[in-house]
């Protein structure tokens, strides 16, 4: 899964990358968390007919339509893109409203043999990223929860796939990582039907990113500072590494609530 994630080039290198209209002053993050405010970008249809994309700030928290109270139903950070056009809370977007997560890397932690809770041996954060030095484009789903009151809620999640042999050392799953070339078919949800873009929903191929193990300041929302990306030591020593278990993820009712 993905649960926290940074954003730290400048906002001219991304705005470059990824090609939107806005020209957005963001500060650089390092421990962005769900819940917050997150940019993605989007594929709109301007007033003179040309589709462009266009970034905004959604929700990081994924509310299906039908939703009547989101205190009654789980925080969603993350959909498996295995099953995305099955599940009804993810069909209709699937279909009509894709969008793709601004990032440059994220964090998973491995869990120790024994598993989590009282006397269980501690996790270890990692941070990925790109080799390239990119940013990183997590393919994902959005949609516009409306209240009985009237009231709108714009929230995405993120797309995850089986790990890449590098993140298998880790953890079973990643997120869908798009490549530039993608961005448009992956967008364009009028040109390119989903069943035609779930073939882009695949692992990153191996040779794409590099990790490296980081000190528990990430577990901690408030550490939103280059502290948290410091690395600790190399990735041949996962094995030996050990660290406090990764937080624990509120659920919809503590949010709304």
């Amino acid at each position: 899964m993905c649960g926290r994630y940074a954003i730290t080039l400048p906002p001219d290198a991304v705005r470059a990358y990824f090609r939107y209209v806005e020209q957005p002053n963001f500060p650089p993050r390092t421990n962005i968390a769900p819940t917050q405010p997150v940019p993605v970008v989007r594929l709109d249809r301007d007033p003179d007919g040309v589709k462009r994309r266009h970034f905004a700030l959604l929700r990081w928290s994924f509310l299906p339509g039908f939703v009547k109270d989101p205190k009654d139903y789980p925080l969603v950070l993350n959909a498996r893109s295995e099953t995305a056009l099955e599940k009804a809370s993810f069909r209709n977007a699937m279909r009509r409203r894709r969008c793709i997560f601004v990032a440059d890397a994220f964090y998973e932690w491995r869990r120790a043999p024994g598993g989590r809770g009282k006397g269980k041996p501690p996790s270890q954060p990692f941070l990925i990223r790109r080799r390239d030095g990119n940013p990183m484009a997590f393919a994902g789903l959005w949609e516009t929860w409306t209240g009985p009151n009237g009231e709108e809620v714009d929230g995405a999640c993120v797309l995850t796939t089986d790990a890449n042999a590098l993140m298998g050392a880790v953890h079973d799953r990643m997120p869908v990582i798009l490549e530039p070339e993608d961005f448009d078919s992956w967008l364009d949800a009028d040109a390119v039907e989903a069943e035609a873009a779930m073939a882009l929903l695949r692992p990153a191929r191996d040779d794409v990113l590099e990790m490296w193990p980081i000190a528990t300041h990430v577990n901690k929302v408030a550490n939103d500072n280059c502290d948290v990306q410091t690395p600790i030591g190399p990735v041949e020593c996962i094995d030996s590494m050990t660290a406090p278990a990764a937080p624990e993820v509120p659920r919809q009712r503590d949010l709304f609530g």
